[in-house]
This record gives C-alpha cells, sequence and structure tokens, in this order.
C-alpha cells in the first residue's frame, strides 16, 4: 500500500520588473532552507514579474509575511497569495519560468535545458533545487562574467574557489581550462554537493573538493600559491581572511570577490588594498558587487656590486 504524499505550497507575489525579482529573489535565497524550498523569479504569461517560493511543507505563514515584507516591502507582504501543487512536482514547479542564464562563455541550466546551450558555449549543469545561488544569483553571475573575461587574457595554473557552495565557479574554471582546481567549503554538505556536481558535468577528475575552514588547512599551500582565487562568499568573510589569503597569492595573481552588497565593496576593497592588491575592475549585477583585483609583482631583485680585493 502506498501513502499519499501532502501536497507542497507555492507562495507568489509581483513585483515591479526583472531585476527587481531577481534582486528579492535573491536575498530570499539566503533565508530560506533550499533543501525544502525553493525561490525564482520568472516572466509571468501575460506579462509582468513575479517571484515565487515552493515549500515542501507548509510554511508559517506569518513569519513568511514578515520575510517577504523586509525583502520586498509591505505591498508585496499584503499581496502574498498562496496556494498547492502536487508533491512530486514543486521543484519543477520552482523552475517553470527559469531559463538557462549566460554569463559569457558560460551558460548555467538544469537538466530539463541541456538542450538550450549553444554548441559555442559551456554548459553547467546543476539539480533544479540548486537553481538558485548559482548562475541565477547576481553575484555567482557577476563572478562568471570576470571570470570569462580574465580567461580571454590569461591560463592561470593554480585555482582555487574559496567557499565553493555548488561548486559552479569551480566547474566553470575546470570546464575552461581542463585543469585540476582546487574547492573548499566550510560545509561539509556544501562539499558533496560540489563534488556531485562536478561528477554530474564530467568534471569529478578536475574538481578537488575539500572541506576546509579559512586557508589553514595543509592543502592550501600543498595547491598554492594561487595565480587565481575565486571566493563567492560574504564581505565580512571577505575582510577577515584578507591576510591569509594574500600569503596563497602568486606575484600577480588575480582575485575575484563577491557576495557583497554595492555599500561593501568600498571596505572590502580597503583591506585587499592593505595587503597590497590593487582593483583591476568592479561588476554590478542585480543588486550585487564583483570585484577583479591584482596581487603586486614579485619584488625586483637589486644585484649588489662585487668589491676588488
Amino acid at each position: 500500500m502506498t501513502t499519499a504524499t501532502p501536497p507542497a505550497i507555492r507562495a507568489t507575489f509581483a513585483v515591479p520588473d526583472e531585476a527587481s525579482g531577481r534582486r528579492i529573489a535573491d536575498i530570499l535565497a539566503e533565508s530560506i532552507d533550499t533543501d525544502s524550498a525553493a525561490v525564482t523569479a520568472f516572466e509571468q504569461p501575460g506579462g509582468g514579474w513575479a517571484v515565487t517560493l515552493h515549500f515542501a511543507a507548509a510554511p508559517d505563514e506569518a513569519a513568511l509575511r514578515d520575510l517577504v515584507a523586509l525583502a520586498a516591502g509591505a505591498e508585496a507582504a499584503a499581496a502574498l497569495a498562496l496556494d498547492t501543487v502536487a508533491a512530486q512536482d514543486w521543484v519543477a514547479a520552482s523552475l517553470d519560468g527559469l531559463r538557462p542564464v549566460e554569463a559569457g562563455r558560460f551558460v548555467v541550466h538544469g537538466r530539463h535545458d541541456r538542450h538550450r546551450v549553444p554548441a559555442n558555449k559551456l554548459g553547467i549543469e546543476v539539480e533544479a533545487a540548486l537553481a538558485f545561488g548559482t548562475g541565477h544569483h547576481g553575484t555567482t553571475r557577476g563572478c562568471l562574467l570576470l571570470l570569462d573575461d580574465v580567461l580571454r587574457r590569461r591560463r592561470p595554473v593554480r585555482v582555487l574557489d574559496l567557499g565553493t557552495g555548488t561548486g559552479v565557479l569551480a566547474m566553470a574554471a575546470a570546464k575552461a581550462l581542463r585543469r585540476p582546481i582546487l574547492a573548499s567549503d566550510i560545509d561539509a554538505q556544501a562539499v558533496r554537493v560540489a563534488h556531485d556536481n562536478a561528477r554530474r558535468n564530467g568534471l569529478g577528475e578536475f574538481v578537488d573538493c575539500i572541506q576546509a575552514a579559512g586557508l589553514g588547512a595543509p592543502a592550501f599551500a600543498a595547491w598554492g600559491p594561487f595565480d587565481l582565487v575565486l571566493a563567492n562568499i560574504l564581505a565580512n568573510p571577505l575582510r577577515a581572511m584578507a591576510t591569509d589569503l594574500a600569503r596563497h597569492l602568486a606575484p600577480n595573481a588575480l582575485v575575484i570577490l563577491s557576495g557583497l552588497l554595492p555599500a561593501h565593496a568600498g571596505p572590502v576593497i580597503a583591506a585587499y588594498r592593505a595587503r597590497g592588491l590593487r582593483l583591476v575592475r568592479r561588476l554590478d549585477v542585480e543588486g550585487w558587487s564583483s570585484l577583479l583585483l591584482r596581487a603586486p609583482p614579485a619584488p625586483r631583485r637589486i644585484a649588489g656590486r662585487g668589491h676588488r680585493p
């Protein structure tokens, strides 16, 4: 005998435009448990944009409205509409309006959109439940755009994805370079997810995923010094690890940082400038800032004069 699975809950509210929808969805995605919920911004069939949250179980409606009010305003919270969808379809339903996202040569997509990746692009496939926080998140998209730009001029050899999360940045670097990439995260579940995603994309031999807090693990010294570091984390951790990260950089190394609201970019830039790095480029995407920094060159050697006897 089979037991009927209870329906899942869908919550939807309208937003002014695409940029607002993606920004609000990003904020909500940072605040919900993505193991049991998903959030997307999508274009409605009749025009206009909306944000939808899907929950595997009924959420606390009052808490949900409070969260939406903080992210999108009181009017959106008041207009929030809840209904039910078949439980087995809730993840797929969350992707109904979620299209593949292009960022330079890279395309982040779900399994259902493999056929939509152009032949001249590098596809990065993620599971539906992980679609947000990947290419659909402004921070990751900004990193991918900067990475694409860097790879037009350089072929880094020692690459680190610090705080890898779903592994999208590590996979992008591995697909483009076909070289081993070190990917680390403080969270054991994130490391497992990144490892599984790398295997799913045929990159298991290139992406080495480790669990590590900060940069103290022996693997960092063994792999470094790095000539490219990708770190999509948050402003405070990025500032706190500036000294340690700088120690693991090769001369003229490039560093791509994200996870920053525009107001937080300045203090992060200052923290790395104090360690000798300079800002090369700042890119603002969907309400988030991504930074490209360059480490200082190797010190010039000044030959000493010999002394005649």
